[in-house]
C-alpha cells in the first residue's frame, strides 16, 4: 500500500540531474523488440542476397558427395578429417555472412537506442535480484504484463499468420523433399523468405510500439515527488537558510569595506538623514567623481558621523542624494547627468580648502 501511495505522489517530471544520474548508473530505456526486429531484418537480407548463392554452392558440394561417393576415400582418419574440412568450408561460406549480419544488426540496434557505456553498477551483485517476493512483484507488475502480452503476440498471433500463409505450400514442400538437393534448398529458401516477411511485419510493428512504451515507462519510473525536487534543489543550490546567511555575511563585509573608504571621500551629499553618498574626486585618479560609499538610515548616519570626524564637507541636497543613491553603485564613476551639480559642490570644497590655507597660523 505504501508503494502505491509513493508512486501516486510522484507526479513531477524528473529533473535533468535525475535523468543524468540514471544514465550514469546504466538505467536507460532499452527495447528488446528493436533488437529482435534488427536480427529478423538481418536474416531476411541474408536469405535474399546471400542464401541463394550459398545454397547453390552447398548443393553442388553435396551433389558431388552423394552422386560420386567412390571418389571420397574414407580408409584412414586423415581421409575423414579431409572430408569434414571440405564440408566445413562449404558450410562456412553459407553461415559466415549470416553471423556477420547478426552482429552488425545487434550493434546498430544497441547504438541506435543508447550510446554504449561501461557501468559497474549493472553487474554488481544485488540481493534484491534473487528475492522471491520482489521477483513475483516484477512478474505481475505492469511491465511484466506488457512483456507477457508481447510474448503472447509473438507466439500465438505470428504463428497463426504463418500457418495461414503457408497452408497452400504444404504439399509442394513435401514433394520438394524427395527431389534433388538443389531443389530442396531452393524450395526451403522460398518458404523461409515468405515466413520472414510475415515475421518482419509483426516484429516491426511490435518494435515500434515497444520502443515508445519502453521510453514512456522509463520516464514514468523516474518521476519525482515535490519533496524530492526540493531536496535535490537544496543539494545542488545549497540550503536556502545557509545561502541567506552567506549573503548576509557578504553584505556585512561589503558594508565594512565601504565604511572604511569614507575617510578618503572628498565630500558627502545627504538627504539630510535618510540618505548619504560619499564622493571622491582627485584629478590624478579619475576624470569624474567616484562614489566610494552610500547608504540609508543607519548606514547614512554612520557615513555622516565618520565624515564629521575626518572634517569632510557635508552638503544637504535631498533630490541629488536620492537620485545618486538610486542610480550609482559603489566604486562607480557618476553619470554625466550629475556632472554640473557635483561640480558646483566640488568647487565649493576647493574654495573652502583654499580659504583655510590662507588663514595665518596663530603665533
Amino acid at each position: 500500500m505504501s508503494d502505491d501511495q509513493d508512486k501516486d505522489s510522484k507526479t513531477e517530471d524528473p529533473t535533468d540531474k535525475k535523468i543524468r544520474d540514471a544514465v550514469e548508473k546504466g538505467n536507460v530505456p532499452v527495447s528488446r523488440e528493436v533488437a529482435i526486429f534488427a536480427s529478423s531484418l538481418a536474416f531476411y537480407i541474408y536469405i535474399v542476397f546471400f542464401l541463394p548463392d550459398g545454397i547453390i554452392h552447398l548443393g553442388e558440394t553435396l551433389k558431388d558427395l552423394f552422386e560420386q561417393p567412390d571418389e571420397w576415400r574414407l580408409g584412414t582418419a586423415s581421409d575423414v578429417v579431409s572430408l569434414f574440412v571440405y564440408l566445413g568450408w562449404a558450410a562456412a561460406g553459407l553461415l559466415i555472412p549470416v553471423f556477420t549480419l547478426f552482429i552488425l544488426a545487434g550493434l546498430v540496434a544497441s547504438f541506435g537506442q543508447n550510446m554504449p557505456q561501461f557501468v559497474l553498477e549493472r553487474i554488481r551483485p544485488q540481493a534484491n535480484r534473487i528475492s522471491l517476493s520482489k521477483g513475483w512483484n516484477r512478474i505481475f507488475s505492469s511491465s511484466g504484463m506488457v512483456e507477457f502480452g508481447k510474448s503472447l503476440f509473438k507466439i500465438v498471433i505470428v504463428a497463426a499468420i504463418i500457418i495461414a500463409a503457408l497452408r497452400q505450400d504444404y504439399f509442394s514442400t513435401l514433394d520438394a523433399m524427395f527431389s534433388d538437393p538443389e531443389t530442396i534448398f531452393t524450395r526451403m529458401a522460398s518458404v523461409i523468405r515468405k515466413i520472414m516477411v510475415i515475421i518482419l511485419f509483426a516484429t516491426g510493428l511490435l518494435a515500434a510500439i515497444d520502443l515508445f512504451w519502453t521510453r514512456y515507462h522509463w520516464f514514468d519510473q523516474l518521476k519525482m515527488t515535490k519533496q524530492e525536487i526540493k531536496d535535490e534543489y537544496k543539494q545542488s543550490q545549497g540550503d536556502p537558510i545557509i545561502k541567506s546567511r552567506q549573503r548576509s555575511i557578504a553584505r556585512d563585509r561589503a558594508r565594512r569595506r565601504m565604511i572604511a573608504n569614507v575617510p578618503r571621500a572628498t565630500l558627502v551629499i545627504t538627504n539630510p538623514t535618510h540618505y548619504a553618498v560619499a564622493l571622491r574626486y582627485e584629478r590624478s585618479e579619475n576624470d569624474a567623481p567616484v562614489v566610494v560609499a552610500k547608504g540609508q538610515d543607519l548606514v547614512a548616519l554612520k557615513i555622516r558621523e565618520i565624515a564629521q570626524e575626518h572634517d569632510i564637507p557635508i552638503f544637504e541636497d535631498p533630490p541629488l542624494a536620492r537620485s545618486m543613491f538610486a542610480q550609482v553603485s559603489v566604486d562607480s564613476v557618476i553619470p554625466s547627468v550629475f556632472y554640473k551639480a557635483v561640480a558646483e559642490l566640488v568647487h565649493r570644497v576647493y574654495v573652502r580648502q583654499n580659504q583655510k590655507r590662507r588663514v595665518p597660523k596663530a603665533r
